[in-house]
């Protein structure tokens, strides 16, 4: 066990890394980032922030000497570097385990190798994939996905039918893909898990989220699914960490499909469907972040009511700074800003949480609060 005021690590200095921190300091720890950005939004209030990139030997160095332990809110960290970090330091999630959601094909290979559905898909490499691929989604629309590096819609084309893969298939850089089957989805939701290093698990209540151009624009909790969905969710989710023997905390996504739920992505972090946690939740997801890094018991998950959040993009500053007063002079809205210095249009810069007495209610009074700061609906 770690104690507080010792010192945690983290790769990455984003607005996950900044949440983290601020939830950490506030159980005694000292947080030391490493991110080569000098405006890094984690960095501007950590105790120590470590202006170099993720593979610099000197501050990798600096980081094994500082930390009691390590961690990552930023899954493209080299895994290599995560390995080589746990040779000095306790590090999770582990390399080997974020290594596995780093990738598409293996992330996929991962999760029908232990059961559990995704939708259909394959893997190409170059042109003589085409055929062969577009012959195993069985359907007329598929989506042709980067293996590495895409998130909040990027790296992506959909295809809808098979000439047009060699193209799609230049747009997302020739090489390393996945085609997958675009499904006709009811609804996507997510869980938030956590697993410590006892192997005690504990998941917060499903999310049901909404999605615009690829990135995140609202999630609310509960989920209005059937209760047994949600179960199934997070038995799926247990079982994702386990067979990982994942430490730390998860974000899974999921389709609903004709009543059924197929995983759509792994993220080993905390996850913006699970930033309603800090307000509306015994114990958020970055406080559990800690407890798990540091080996503490994992923190109740309960949430302690209706919840919605929705994202605020840099769109809403093409007229300038949105009004925030007439956000905030809407019931049960509070505003989270993440420290960005440049809005640029899709760029995730904070995001709105609302307590209400229903799921419904926190949606429409934080879509009303999201308008009044400028958004289209």
């Amino acid at each position: 066990m770690i104690r507080p005021g010792a010192t945690l690590g983290v790769l990455g200095g984003g607005q996950l890394g900044r949440m983290f921190t601020a939830e950490a300091q506030r159980m005694g720890f000292k947080v030391m980032t490493l991110d080569p950005d000098p405006d890094a939004p984690a960095g501007q209030i950590a105790d120590f922030h470590l202006c170099r990139k993720w593979t610099d030997g000197d501050a990798l160095d600096e980081l094994a000497r500082t930390c009691a332990a390590i961690t990552t809110e930023f899954e493209n960290v080299p895994a290599d570097v995560l390995r080589a970090l746990s040779a000095h330091r306790p590090v999770h999630p582990s390399g080997d385990a974020v290594a596995v959601t780093q990738d598409r094909i293996r992330e996929k290979s991962f999760l029908n190798r232990h059961g559990i559905a995704t939708v259909a898909w394959a893997e190409i490499n170059g042109p003589d994939d085409f055929d062969r691929a577009w012959n195993a989604i069985g359907s007329g629309v598929g989506v042709l996905k980067t293996c590495q590096l895409g998130y909040d819609g990027k790296g992506q084309v959909v295809v809808t039918s098979r000439e047009p893969l060699a193209d799609a298939h230049k747009a997302v850089g020739n090489g390393a893909s996945i085609l997958e089957q675009r499904v006709a989805l009811e609804r996507e939701v997510s869980i938030m898990v956590a697993r410590g290093t006892d192997g005690a698990i504990a998941s917060w209540p499903l999310a049901e989220n909404v999605h615009r151009n690829g990135i995140l624009h609202s999630s609310v909790v509960r989920a209005r699914v059937p209760d047994a969905l949600a179960e199934s969710a997070r038995a799926i989710a247990a079982k994702v960490v386990t067979a990982l023997e994942y430490v730390g905390v998860m974000g899974v996504e999921f389709f609903v499909v004709d009543g059924r739920l197929l995983v759509n992505e792994l993220a080993p972090r905390p996850h913006n469907s699970g930033h309603w946690t800090l307000d509306a939740s015994v114990t958020s997801q970055f406080e559990q972040q800690a407890r798990a890094l540091a080996g503490l018991p994992l923190g109740d998950t309960s949430a302690i009511s209706p919840v919605a959040m929705i994202n605020i993009l840099g769109d809403l500053w093409s007229n300038g700074e949105p009004p925030w007063d007439k956000a905030l002079a809407m019931p049960g809205v509070r505003l989270h800003l993440y420290g960005k210095k440049a809005p640029r249009p899709g760029r995730k810069m904070g995001h709105l949480t609302v307590i209400a007495n229903t799921p419904d209610d926190a949606l429409a009074i934080g879509l009303a609060a999201w308008r009044a700061l400028g958004g289209a609906a």
